[in-house]
């Protein structure tokens, strides 16, 4: 069976190397920056498509090569039609979220910011709405108090691996079901930037503390503003420290460990990105 890929990232990259232990990969497609990616096609000489595959940008790629299963590990991309009907078979997703909820991008990240306790990873038939096919299979993984994004992430790795050869036993056996997603259960999230890390401190801790968990190293972080220098804050934890409840939220309240008020309590700062060189006895707020 010839299975086509459609990866990205470090998961994406280590599902491939699977792949390529396992199966006959018919052809790659990823985008610009996933250079290991990349470099492992170039290296083991397997056909390769770069970018985004929209609009017709990949037609000509796609006219010369097919596959019999087409699989979506962490891709980057939306994908259309053409591609979508290029498997003789079938083309399938791996969405990390219990679908119809966490449709979109990240889906990880968002579950700990709104603090749900579990997420999980489903195998879904790709179609042309965004993680809306038919269901395959689901994993349900469990969030704990302190996971982070990347902890989530490394739940994946070793969970996406058994659920495609999974999938692919029930294909060649042709014992493969499917369910149809109910979307009055439907949510969606977009894709986040560097910029949606900053943390208003008028939340309340709770919120402040899923915030920063889930856009921990090694995503772009969490970040407040300190007289216009950009401030990534990667763990936080409570504190039982008293305060005023008409302190200005985002006020630092103790430089060594550095504690800082919110609408309902202290949290204090475990891990900065930088050092900060603050004078003491000097009034500070976060913004």
């Amino acid at each position: 069976m010839k299975i086509g890929i459609l990866c990205s990232g470090d998961l994406g990259f280590k599902i491939l190397s699977k792949f390529y232990e396992k199966s006959k990969i018919a052809f790659v497609f990823t985008d610009s920056k996933s250079d290991t990616i990349i470099d492992f096609c170039h290296n083991n000489q397997l056909k390769l498509f770069i970018g985004n595959p929209r609009n017709g940008k990949c037609n000509d790629f796609i006219k010369n090569n097919n596959c019999d299963v087409l699989f979506s590990i962490n891709y980057l991309f939306i994908i259309d039609k053409p591609l979508i009907d290029l498997p003789k078979k079938y083309a399938i997703n791996l969405h990390g979220s219990l679908l119809p909820k966490y449709r979109g991008r990240t889906p990880h990240v968002w579950a700990i910011i709104n603090n749900e306790k579990k997420t999980g990873i489903t195998a879904h038939i790709i179609d042309e709405k965004c993680d809306n096919g038919d269901i395959i299979e689901q994993i349900e993984i469990e969030i704990n108090n302190e996971d982070t994004g990347a902890i989530i992430l490394e739940k994946f790795k070793s969970l996406y691996w058994p659920l495609v050869e999974r999938i692919i036993h029930k294909i060649e056996r042709d014992t493969i079901q499917f369910k149809i997603q109910d979307n009055r259960l439907a949510s969606y999230f977009g894709k986040r930037t560097p910029e949606d890390g900053h943390i208003n401190w008028n939340w309340q801790k709770e919120r402040i503390y899923n915030w920063i968990r889930a856009q921990s190293h090694p995503y772009p972080g969490a970040y407040s503003l300190l007289k216009g220098q950009k401030i990534i804050i990667d763990k936080i934890s409570f504190c039982d420290d008293g305060y005023h409840s008409e302190t200005c939220n985002g006020s630092i309240l103790s430089l060594n460990p550095i504690k800082i008020k919110t609408p309902n309590g202290v949290i204090k700062v475990d891990q900065l990105r930088e050092e900060l060189n603050l004078i003491p006895n000097k009034q500070y707020i976060l913004q």
